[in-house]
């Protein structure tokens, strides 16, 4: 099931990038992120509500909230980042370079959590480097 979300995901991730790059059109990207982030949280808590998932807040532990609070300052520097890319560059050349995440996950995941790094993996990783650059340049 996990192949579906991480498809839907990829398939709502290229809807903002287009409707973020229309949307910020003539404003600041710090507002633009405001007013995005704003959306995220009152979807993502009303799917937490409406799913009754608040009742395993006691289940969180102090690793637990240490490090989701780190991800939600790294998700916000993304956004952050991401908009003041859009406010100048194109959207076509944007998309590509933001995604270079991956290659960055690949790296990272095998340094810090140790997670196998074989050549099918060195190869997609270079690949995507390579298709990076060729959008861009």
């Amino acid at each position: 099931m996990w192949k579906y979300y991480a498809l839907l995901s990829a398939i709502f991730a290229a809807m903002t990038a287009i409707l973020s790059k229309v949307g910020v059109k003539g404003i600041n990207g710090n507002l633009a992120t405001a007013i995005r982030t704003s959306v995220v949280l009152v979807l993502a808590w009303g799917i937490v509500l409406a799913n009754n998932d608040f009742k395993s807040v006691k289940e969180l532990s102090k690793y637990n909230l240490i490090f989701l609070v780190a991800s939600g300052i790294a998700t916000g520097l993304s956004w952050i980042f991401y908009f003041k890319a859009l406010e100048s560059g194109p959207v076509s050349k944007v998309a590509p370079i933001d995604k270079l995440s991956i290659v960055f996950v690949l790296i990272i995941s095998f340094l810090f959590l140790k997670e196998p790094l074989d050549l099918k993996t060195v190869i997609g990783g270079c690949l995507i480097v390579g298709g990076t650059l060729i959008l861009i340049l």
